[in-house]
């Protein structure tokens, strides 16, 4: 069992009144401190590090109004990665609660209160929604910030973001987010080897060492063919294409003219 799955289960059993419920810290020292972003809503002081069954010193609180982060490069995720490369944090934790008053504000709410208190609306940014990062529902919120965290380059592939709520009235911890199941493939450990499947009739294969394998005891060469040399095809062109002449023309059929009649001639007498 891992850390966050041993805690909400012994979290599950104490809140049904098991009076022995609790955590061995000392079986997870690879995955502690925690880390903790909870909202600033004073009631959760009674719950932290109690519902978590962590002692004070395996546990970083960092807090805001509502849980929220609002983006991958926010004020929030810089607090978050400084906790985990300065204080070691090894695990991270959003943890809602159920009664948020942030999450049930809305921007025309907020809009009135900030006017009540002197701020001016032509101070503030366009977009109230992504500046203060307000959403719909706590468990929204929770699945929105842990988006925001898995997915910043400011948190190591490794360290797992897991997304909580807290049950403001009997310290209730719930999944919303199992950052073990989001963790990158690649920091999944493979499964161990194992042997190959029959195919057909070919039996099953065994696993082999490299030392089983047996290669013929030649130098390198000495087993390749003679290369031949043959001489390069040559491919004769065809021939050009005859010259087209103009038809024989058939000389006209020559008649004979016909023949002269022989002229008169005259004596000089006058008949």
């Amino acid at each position: 069992m891992r850390l966050f799955e041993a805690i909400i289960d012994a979290n599950h059993r104490a809140v049904a009144g098991d009076a022995s419920a609790g955590l061995r810290p000392a079986d997870f020292a690879d995955n502690l401190p925690v880390i903790a972003l909870t909202c600033v809503d004073p009631r959760l002081n009674a719950f932290f590090p109690n519902a978590l069954a962590l002692p004070g010193e395996q546990f970083i609180w960092l807090r805001n109004a509502g849980n929220i982060i609002t983006g991958p490069l926010s004020s929030t995720m810089r607090s978050l990665a400084l906790a985990c490369a300065v204080k070691g944090g090894e695990e991270i934790a959003i943890i809602g609660h159920t009664d948020c008053q942030v999450c049930k504000t809305t921007t025309t709410t907020v809009l009135d209160r900030l006017k009540d208190l002197g701020v001016d609306r032509s101070r503030l940014p366009e977009n109230i929604n992504d500046f203060f990062g307000l959403s719909g529902s706590e468990r929204q919120n929770v699945i929105k910030a842990c988006g925001f965290a898995r997915n910043s380059p400011l948190i190591g592939p490794k360290i797992p973001v897991h997304g909580l709520m807290i049950d403001i009235g009997t310290g209730k911890l719930d999944w919303v987010v199992n950052g073990y199941d989001t963790l990158p493939v690649n920091t999944i450990t493979p499964p161990p080897k194992t042997q190959f499947a029959s195919i057909g009739n070919l039996g099953s294969f065994k696993d082999f060492e490299m030392g089983e394998m047996k290669f013929p005891d030649l130098k390198i060469g000495d087993a390749a063919l003679p290369v031949i040399s043959v001489p390069p095809r040559v491919v004769p062109s065809a021939p050009a294409p005859a010259a087209t002449l103009p038809p024989k023309r058939t000389p006209a059929k020559m008649t004979a003219p016909p023949p002269l009649k022989p002229r008169p001639t005259f004596s000089g007498r006058h008949v």
